[in-house]
């Protein structure tokens, strides 16, 4: 890193300026994801066909799709937020993991679950064995051994190694996730195909389910900015500032 990266690196370590910028963005993403979920459920529930072999059923598409991807996106930041937290040990750094991880886990929970109202008229059954299920259900596992783990010390530097140190071993499960419906034979669907000349869905349902990605992904960004505030005032909470903010 030159020097003026490692500035911007270091100036986002100092607690009351990642709390300030946090506060600021907040406000942004939380309206964005409220426009773009609004005009994506308008888009998938009203707007877009029905399909041709599922009918109406397949709009759980909107939720289900948008909850899977934050699942393992969410991970991402735990895991890479935890490995600079290790590296360079800062303390912020753990912070942000420790505030996305309840994040991670409601957004794979509901995963699991609209897959499962999604499977029942697909396969009979609203739970099945499968590869990808069942890696998302260790995704789940993964999330909450994390938290458990890094509320289970009394020194927060040691629970946040630990769940850290759990949080790198766990990332071998996303790509199993991921390629789990290529390596084994699974009664997930397969990756669609979203562009080109060869796409699997048309626009008009495309768009929509693009509006509820984009809107997810703000939302659980201010959800995790809001969490980090929190997480910060926590951790600094007999800092001078922290008396100066909540005054």
């Amino acid at each position: 890193m030159d020097k003026h990266s490692w500035a911007w690196f270091h100036r986002f370590a100092s607690p009351p300026y990642l709390y300030k910028v946090a506060g600021l963005l907040t406000p942004w993403f939380a309206w964005s994801a409220a426009l773009l979920i609004a005009a994506g459920l308008y888009g998938g529930l009203w707007s877009s066909p029905p399909d041709y072999q599922q009918g109406d059923g397949f709009r759980i598409i909107y939720i289900h799709v948008p909850s899977a991807y934050l699942s393992m996106m969410c991970y991402g930041i735990v895991a890479l937020a935890s490995a600079v937290g290790l590296i360079w040990r800062l303390k912020l750094a753990h912070a942000v993991a420790v505030a996305a991880a309840p994040l991670g886990a409601s957004f794979t929970l509901l995963a699991l679950i609209t897959g499962s109202l999604w499977g029942k008229p697909m396969w009979g059954t609203f739970w099945v064995w499968d590869a990808r299920l069942t890696s998302e259900l260790i995704l789940l596992f993964l999330y909450l051994g994390f938290i458990a783990l890094t509320r289970a010390y009394e020194d927060q530097r040691s629970g946040d190694r630990a769940g850290a140190v759990l949080a790198l071993v766990g990332v071998v499960n996303l790509p199993i996730i991921h390629y789990s419906v290529v390596w084994w034979n699974s009664l997930h669907q397969g990756s669609t195909k979203f562009f080109g000349n060869d796409a699997e869905i048309p626009a008009s349902m495309l768009v929509p389910l693009l509006l509820m990605i984009f809107g997810f992904t703000c939302f659980f960004a201010a959800c995790l900015l809001k969490r980090i505030q929190v997480e910060v005032l926590e951790r600094e909470r007999n800092a001078t500032w922290v008396a100066e903010v909540l005054r």
